[in-house]
């Protein structure tokens, strides 16, 4: 899992990636300007206990702490504590502290999938009133400190109020998104051995209804989810009777407005040492069984916190969007945590970009005034193949900052981004973070640096990127290697959930001493870094390894290409070949484009080398990918690999449509994807 010098040259060279300068209107006396960023970063490198002394103190502690870190990566005396002898509330610092300086601003605005549907503004008063009277309601069915508590919601303000409910508890929440399926719920829910069950009858994406009650009751079947003790069912859809199966179960049903009614909006928020589990996030991974990564309450809140502020430049006034789904660490730290504890006023959307239509979004930010728009290079590019006209049509003029998140972005779709949807006045923050790191890393500060796009930049102070080479040795200067971290930070996940050998085993063993991000990075001459993508996809093609995100990157570059996804696959002569599947901005029917492949094959040529040149380049209507955009290359892999067998393969069409068959279930469970359907497209 090591990444070597390549022939390919440097991510800096390939079309509109010069330096973008900081827009001279962008900075005020708040924001942190080159002159406060070179102080932060030297207090950070010669002062790290006082530099990390001031991010815990940005939250309200019962108990204050005195010992600010005690960490090791050194697997003999392995550790990870931050604080550890303070105590605080992760609830009350995101909502009490806030009610009597501003109770009556907002706290979350939520917009709904239906256009038509009224937008609710909730005030950190209410949102309160709300969490206080659900934390009444667990208390009474015996949720408290450690339960663990499954929360299987759509994107609407009660899932937040669960979380934070569950914070104020003590209890480990556990959020799967709403679009996992029976197995992959009841697998979670044996794994953290959960006491209970938040859910809704339904929720809704582009219009169709998705089934949330239904999908956990088929889990609850299951002989390995006989920890459920109590499901709690919030009716959002009234499409589904809400009744409890035929046959004898062990748990007991409740309705969620039922229970919250007979409760008062008062409750004392305790104090819980700020290493006690705040929640779990499952990680799913292209192999093995997914992890459940635990991170605790008082450095992960600190974290999540300081980089909210810091990276967004936040200041009281903004309106903050960032369309993650709280199913993913994303909407955790920047849709609830991050923006909670600082006062912020959150946009939580339970729709889709370009659901009715691509102008949806640039609408939304019209009507509430959104200053910060955070969101994925999935989404940019599905927005940019629908084309300027729908960005147009819109004014936009209350946006001051735009960031990405997810997959590196591809300059093009950087420019695009900047240059139409922000008019060209908002720096973008390229953010680079995990779910196992808690909060951002890498990103450029938008009030300092000149923007690479495609580029993470630099490390946020008290961050310490590192690369090695295959031989385990740092790289100082220009070079490519693994991307590892030198030191611990607050947000930092603390174990595996009930495997902390695999925790040791992922993290910490092939490169001791620092914490294995599992991705690759290049360092350009100027000292920035550039991620090329996960260690494991990159390819190597008769001994050379090449990045994924370098040729995909190459391909939507091409203004006829909307997004690309690469992956390796076997070759007898080669090792690895590169199998490239790309969509088009038109979206036009998969068919004959040779001369267009003619086109990107040669652009591959010209940015990257011969080397790079995909051996087989597939026009797919759409990419298989997760609600967080994720795109799912496993599976465009094995359809690859496995469709090309099949395809060659004499038969009848009875016998080509069984191995069509076969191949689509040697794929498993793909319920998890945006669009199942998509795989099946890909296949024919």
């Amino acid at each position: 899992m090591t990444m070597t010098m390549s022939a390919v040259p440097n991510p800096a060279n390939l079309p509109d990636a010069s330096a973008v300068p900081v827009p001279s209107h962008f900075a005020n006396a708040d924001s942190v300007d080159a002159e406060r960023y070179a102080q932060l970063c030297r207090r950070a490198e010669l002062e790290p206990e006082a530099f990390w002394r001031d991010v815990g103190n940005r939250l309200e502690w019962h108990t204050p702490f005195t010992r600010v870190k005690d960490c090791s990566f050194d697997l003999a005396d392995f550790r990870i504590r931050w604080f550890a002898d303070g105590a605080l509330n992760v609830a009350y610092n995101c909502l009490d502290r806030h009610v009597l300086s501003r109770g009556d601003k907002t706290a979350l605005i939520w917009v709904a999938d239906d256009p038509q549907q009224a937008v609710r503004h909730i005030s950190y008063r209410e949102l309160h009133a709300q969490v206080c009277k659900f934390a009444n309601a667990l208390t009474e069915i015996g949720i408290g400190l450690g339960d663990r508590v499954m929360i299987y919601l759509p994107m609407i303000p009660e899932a937040a109020v669960a979380m934070l409910a569950c914070a104020r508890l003590g209890a480990i929440h556990s959020v799967v998104f709403g679009g996992f399926s029976a197995a992959s719920l009841a697998g979670r829910i044996a794994d953290c051995q959960a006491k209970l069950v938040i859910t809704a009858d339904g929720g809704y994406r582009a219009g169709k209804l998705v089934a949330l009650y239904p999908q956990l009751v088929q889990a609850l079947a299951e002989p390995e989810t006989q920890s459920i003790e109590h499901v709690i069912v919030v009716r959002h859809a009234s499409a589904h009777a809400i009744v409890s199966p035929e046959s004898e179960c062990a748990w007991q049903l409740h309705d969620y407005a039922e229970l919250c009614q007979r409760h008062s909006a008062q409750h004392q928020a305790c104090p819980f040492p700020a290493e006690t589990p705040l929640f779990i996030l499952y990680t799913s991974g292209s192999t093995g069984k997914p992890k459940g990564v635990l991170h605790t309450s008082g450095g992960y809140l600190a974290y999540a916190s300081y980089t909210h502020e810091l990276v967004f430049d936040f200041r009281p006034d903004d309106i903050y969007w960032c369309t993650a789904d709280i199913g993913w660490i994303t909407g955790h730290s920047y849709v609830v945590y991050g923006p909670l504890a600082n006062g912020a006023t959150s946009v939580m959307f339970e729709g889709v970009p370009t659901y009715p239509d691509a102008g949806r979004v640039w609408q939304i930010i019209d009507a509430l005034k959104v200053s910060i728009f955070y969101t994925a290079p999935t989404a940019i590019r599905a927005l940019m193949r629908e084309g300027d006209a729908a960005v147009l049509r819109s004014s936009r003029k209350s946006l001051r900052l735009l960031g990405t998140v997810g997959e590196p972005i591809n300059p093009a779709a950087w420019q695009w981004y900047f240059q139409v949807c922000g008019d060209a006045h908002c720096p973008i923050v390229d953010t680079w973070w995990q779910t196992e790191t808690g909060g951002i890393l890498m990103s450029p500060l938008p009030a300092v640096d000149a923007a690479k796009p495609g580029s993470a930049m630099h490390g946020l102070p008290g961050i310490r990127p590192v690369l090695l080479d295959r031989e385990q040795q740092v790289l100082a200067g220009p070079g490519s290697g693994n991307l590892l971290i030198a030191d611990s930070w607050p947000g930092q996940m603390r174990t595996v959930y009930g495997d902390h050998a695999r925790f040791l085993q992922t993290y910490f063993t092939e490169f001791p001493g620092y914490y294995q991000t599992g991705d690759g990075a290049k360092r350009d001459s100027d000292g920035d870094l550039w991620i090329t993508g996960r260690v494991d996809d990159v390819i190597n093609v008769s001994g050379h390894r090449i990045g994924t995100a370098e040729v995909e990157s190459a391909l939507v570059a091409h203004p006829a290409v909307a997004e690309a996804a690469v992956v390796g696959i076997e070759h007898a002569l080669k090792g690895q070949a590169i199998a490239a599947f790309v969509t088009l901005r038109s979206n036009p029917s998969v068919g004959n484009h040779e001369s267009l492949k003619g086109e990107l094959l040669l652009l591959v040529r010209k940015l990257i080398g011969a080397l790079a040149v995909p051996d087989r380049l597939i026009f797919a209507p759409a990419l298989p990918k997760t609600r967080s955009g994720k795109i799912m290359r496993r599976i465009l892999r094995k359809i690859a690999e496995q469709g090309d067998a099949s395809a060659s393969a004499p038969g009848s069409a009875a016998e080509i449509a069984e191995r069509r068959d076969a191949l689509l279930a040697s794929l498993g469970d793909i319920s998890t994807l945006a669009d199942p359907s998509v795989v099946a497209q890909l296949i024919d």
